[in-house]
């Protein structure tokens, strides 16, 4: 709701004020009777400080600009415009208040400057949400000098803007990726994909670098030359995303949550499965399971990924692996390729994600995914320069041989394990992918 502006003084007029209090001591302690021209001095200050914020002028109109949307980690604009109508001005700046997902601190300060095209004053920031969720911009002040910098003139506006913080897709729109489905997809109609799929779809000349277990001896025996086989790749397969959306996840890294890395890694590859005629489903956990979508098998249908993966939310909890994955497997009628997303930082939550994933192996094809911790890298091979930098190494080492060890224990039950630091771990993901739709691993 509007409210009035109030009057403040500037700094100038504080420090003023402040440099008048012993002048004032001086003066009484020289002449006791002109003790007057202290308070004579002190109220001409306080004159010309509403004298000149009187003179700032009116505030006619102010106005936030923001969209109604933007994506986690991507760079948003946030402008402010203020019609201030009548007298003079030295300086105008404003300061909101609105959601920490939006700005550190919760706080956005940024100074106005006079548009004469638009006879406005205007100011921009520059923000990048650093979570997923409706972040709301909630109470600006504005702030006006007048032209002798003594007086301020000071509003305060309530907003009540609501701005939804989406998952970043911004790697599914780049045009290398774009390229790369336009050039996979060329011819897609006129003939069926080949791969090494599991169903037969004709005999081709052996080349160098071939699968020579793709041989066909017979009929290479028949035409005196080598013939392999090639097969159909399969299509309509099942992908299922799965997050732990636990404490570990939730932790920074490279100014985001590992959650929110790894919700753009997997909407990346989606993208990519439902071009190549898969089917997608994102399914969510901390302590107990928390999303389960239906599977979406058109990319007219990708938003609806995107909607679902913005309701991930971050809990300060200890993932529950055991439930989560028996509910998952409960729910998955047919084999799936699963790709599960997570972290661990102690040996007891790691024994328990082995066992509940070494529970799926036997029906599903398994990726495991975790992002690299180069800070941790970094922190183990750095020169011990004092004991504390050393006892520093020691632990970081330490929790690198258990990820080695928990890696090693994965792939022994035929998990594959994707490790990789955060800005190619979408590429490494549909690197993956593709190779176990060509092997025909998932029908």
């Amino acid at each position: 709701m509007p409210s009035f502006p109030r009057i403040v003084p500037t700094t100038r007029a504080a420090v003023l004020i402040a440099l008048a209090a012993p002048l004032a001591l001086v003066i009484a302690a020289i002449a006791p009777a002109a003790w007057i021209a202290a308070p004579v001095l002190g109220a001409t200050l306080l004159v010309l400080v509403l004298l000149d914020a009187l003179l700032a002028g009116r505030l006619a109109d102010l106005r936030v600009l923001a969209p109604l949307d933007t994506e986690v980690g991507a760079a948003m604009q946030l402008t402010v415009l203020a019609d201030i109508s009548g007298g003079q001005r030295s300086a105008v700046a404003a300061s909101l208040a609105l959601d920490p997902r939006l700005a550190p601190g919760g706080r956005c300060d940024l100074p106005l400057r006079f548009d004469p095209a638009s006879s406005s004053w205007q100011g921009t920031a520059t923000l990048t949400p650093s979570r997923r969720g409706v972040g709301a911009l909630e109470t600006i002040w504005l702030r006006w000098t007048g032209p002798f910098g003594l007086g301020a003139r000071l509003h305060r506006r309530e907003l009540g803007q609501q701005l939804r913080v989406w998952p970043n897709i911004g790697e599914v729109r780049s045009p290398a990726l774009q390229t790369f489905l336009r050039d996979a997809q060329t011819g897609l109609i006129a003939r069926r994909i080949r791969g090494e799929g599991t169903q037969f779809e004709a005999l081709s000349e052996y080349q160098s670098g071939m699968d020579r277990r793709r041989i066909d001896w017979k009929s290479s025996a028949r035409h005196v030359r080598l013939f392999a086989k090639e097969f159909e790749t399969e299509r309509n397969n099942q992908i299922v995303f799965a997050f732990d959306c636990g404490q570990t996840m939730c932790e920074p890294l490279a100014g985001m949550p590992r959650i929110d890395r790894a919700v753009s890694a997997a909407l990346l590859t989606a993208y990519v499965a439902l071009k190549s005629g898969d089917r997608v489903a994102l399914y969510g956990f901390a302590a107990r399971p928390e999303v389960m979508t239906p599977f979406i098998s058109d990319t007219r249908d990708f938003y609806r990924l995107q909607s679902e993966a913005a309701r991930l939310d971050y809990h300060a909890q200890e993932p529950n692996f055991t439930l989560a994955l028996a509910t998952l497997a409960s729910r998955l009628q047919r084999r799936s390729l699963i790709v599960v997303f997570s972290d661990f930082t102690d040996p007891t939550s790691a024994e328990l994600m082995i066992e509940s994933i070494g529970r799926l192996v036997a029906k599903h094809v398994v990726l495991f995914v975790t992002l690299a911790d180069e800070e941790l890298e970094d922190i183990s091979t750095a020169e011990p320069a004092d004991m504390q930098a050393l006892a520093m190494a020691v632990t970081a080492d330490s929790l690198l041989r258990q990820r080695a060890l928990v890696t090693r224990r994965l792939q022994q039950l035929g998990v594959d394990v994707i490790e990789a630091p955060w800005n190619r771990i979408g590429t490494r993901l549909i690197d993956a992918y593709l190779t176990v739709k060509r092997k025909g691993a998932i029908g």
